[in-house]
């Protein structure tokens, strides 16, 4: 018997690829990387880096939420940005979505994202006792 159980909501994009929204084991739910798509639409947000940085964790939001956790459970984040001169940016959009203490952290530089993207962002959760 395995206690790996899949989170998957409608209220987050769809897996565009062979993976799930997050998989939980045990009372650790690790959530896979979110873009900016809208999960009516399945595009994204905008061209706009902020407006794309708040629907990522909206996204992230949405699969805590269905896993029975908070974004505040989230123990690890790691973020990935096409141009790191947004980086002021996104700290900025964290801090209307996470407060004190903030989870682990960290954020790379990468060539490109899925769809076009400017960011994407995953991490690790830690729920119940």
């Amino acid at each position: 018997m395995s206690n790996k159980a899949v989170i998957n909501t409608d209220k987050a994009p769809a897996a565009i690829g062979p993976y799930s929204q997050a998989i939980k084991a045990g009372n650790t739910v690790y959530l896979s990387g979110q873009i900016p798509l809208n999960p009516a639409t399945m595009e994204i947000v905008s061209d706009d880096f902020e407006a794309q940085a708040r629907q990522v964790f909206t996204n992230l939001q949405a699969v805590c939420e269905e896993a029975a956790g908070t974004l505040g459970d989230i123990v690890k984040l790691n973020l990935y940005l096409v141009d790191l001169d947004n980086f002021a940016i996104v700290n900025k959009v964290m801090e209307e979505f996470f407060s004190s203490p903030f989870p682990a952290r960290a954020a790379v530089g990468v060539k490109a994202l899925p769809k076009g993207s400017q960011v994407e962002a995953e991490a690790v959760m830690v729920i119940g006792d």
